[in-house]
């Protein structure tokens, strides 16, 4: 089947005028129909990746509809089918509904029914779809090497763009950013793309690890060096000798073991405590911040010479919330990682669970998107809590946006989210979007999207 101006909806009914109905009525909407007298012709004109959805009689010559749903239920379980029963047919409405129908119609219907009907089932179709590419995306990423950045805005495209880049040269990286915006991810990223990748990758948290330790942890140190070390410790620098260190809230490092870590950073060698001799260190040292280290540096309560030595190649994250366009796009990409580890189906979210993602703040970022998606996965479908019972709590003390600010938002993440899916091509951007292309540009204007940052972003 070619591909559509406009969503394709298939009707199949051996009556010609209801076929001839139906086809004006959708047509008139903005959908393109497709007639066919039997399920036969139907099938031999289905592609797997259909975008729309089917409207079958279930009373037809050959292959009727009950035959018809059981065999695309096998081909496509989430492909929406609708199915025409006859006036007062319940029994077989609701034996076709349990057999995995979406939903049916009741001879003779109004056009308002087969339209409302229709909408509905399009709008779970293109999810399911969207479902499908994600998963197909998570397994060329398991695959693939390296963690990889999720997210279609531009200012993610750039940051893989860097991350690409900055992973092919040998220079120390300070990263910054907020709590919760994948500053781990974005390390191991360019530890995976560099030619480290097949060294160690050693993550310390500076400020989980006890004051009284953390230089035994980091540096190592000799049997008798001090009560208790009993045997000689290789410490993290030296394991990870050819790789990378991560020291994540590298602020909260003491300021004593500051002066030691500038002098490992330069020298590049590391002396165990109690011992007499240096060990020549090769490794790649990529430090995070939830703080702005200069200003921490100016108030004494961070050295400024180390500053100045991790701040080499600084790559600032960025908060969720100045990206809002990915969040249904990260959300459901959680939900999919996390049905698969769990066994689970993803759930699929429709308008309003996005327009309640889009609504919250997300003081937590990433990491607190990727909580609710767990959460949504293994409580939603179950116990039927929807996305704000799940937000409810966590988003006590954060104003939400006003109903404009809300609907605002939710077109620009439809705008954003289409201009990634055709690569910046206006004419199929406003084709599926099903808007004039003055109108799209004055959107574009409006939200201060451009089509070109869509056009030759990638990945990482």
């Amino acid at each position: 089947m070619h591909e559509p101006s406009t969503l394709p909806v298939i009707v199949i009914d051996d009556e010609p005028h209801l076929r001839i109905t139906a086809s004006q009525t959708l047509e008139l909407a903005g959908y393109t129909p497709y007639c066919y007298e039997s399920a036969e012709q139907a099938l031999a004109a289905l592609t797997p990746d259909f975008p729309g959805v089917i409207v079958s009689d279930i009373r037809m010559p050959g292959m009727d509809g009950m035959a018809l749903l059981h065999e695309l239920h096998n081909r496509d379980a989430t492909l929406p089918i609708i199915l025409i029963t006859g006036h007062g047919d319940i029994s077989t409405a609701v034996e076709a509904m349990r057999a995995g129908a979406w939903d049916f119609l009741e001879k003779p219907f109004a056009g308002d029914q087969l339209l409302d009907v229709v909408r509905r089932g399009i709008e779970k179709r293109q999810l399911s779809l969207e479902n499908h590419r994600l998963k197909a995306e998570l397994e060329v990423q398991q695959a693939a090497l390296g963690p990889r950045l999720v997210g279609r805005t531009p200012i993610i495209s750039r940051l893989a763009a860097m991350i690409q880049r900055i992973s092919q040269v040998e220079a120390d990286v300070l990263l910054f950013g907020e709590t919760g915006t994948g500053k781990d991810l974005v390390a191991r990223a360019i530890h995976e793309r560099s030619g480290r990748r097949n060294s160690p990758f050693m993550a310390i948290n500076c400020g989980a690890v006890p004051e009284n330790t953390i230089e035994s942890e980091l540096f190592g140190h000799e049997k008798g060096a001090f009560t208790g070390a009993v045997e000689r410790r290789i410490g993290k620098f030296e394991h990870a000798n050819g790789g990378t260190v991560f020291l994540d809230e590298i602020e909260s490092m003491p300021m004593a073991l500051q002066v030691k870590l500038l002098r490992v950073l330069q020298e590049r060698s590391v002396e165990r405590l109690g011992a007499n001799e240096t060990v020549p260190l090769n490794i790649r040292v990529i430090a995070a911040t939830k703080v702005d280290l200069k200003a921490a540096s100016e108030e004494g309560r961070f050295r400024e010479d180390l500053y100045y030595r991790l701040n080499v190649v600084t790559l600032p994250l960025p908060a969720l919330r100045e990206r809002r366009e990915d969040i249904p796009l990260l959300f459901q990409h959680f939900a999919v990682v996390a049905a698969n580890r769990s066994g689970l189906e993803a759930p699929i979210i429709d308008s309003s669970g996005i327009a309640v993602l889009l609504a919250h703040d997300w003081p937590g970022n990433v990491r607190e998107l990727r909580n609710l998606a767990e959460r949504y996965v293994l409580l939603g479908a179950a116990f039927d809590y929807r996305l704000d019972a799940l937000l409810e709590g966590v988003s006590a003390d954060t104003q939400e946006p006003t109903l404009p600010r809300q609907v605002e938002l939710f077109e620009k993440s439809l705008i954003s989210q289409s201009l990634a899916r055709y690569h910046g091509r206006v004419t199929d951007v406003c084709r599926h979007l099903g808007i004039p292309r003055k109108t799209f540009y004055d959107k574009l204007k409006k939200h201060g999207l451009n089509a070109d940052d869509y056009r030759h972003s990638s990945e990482p």
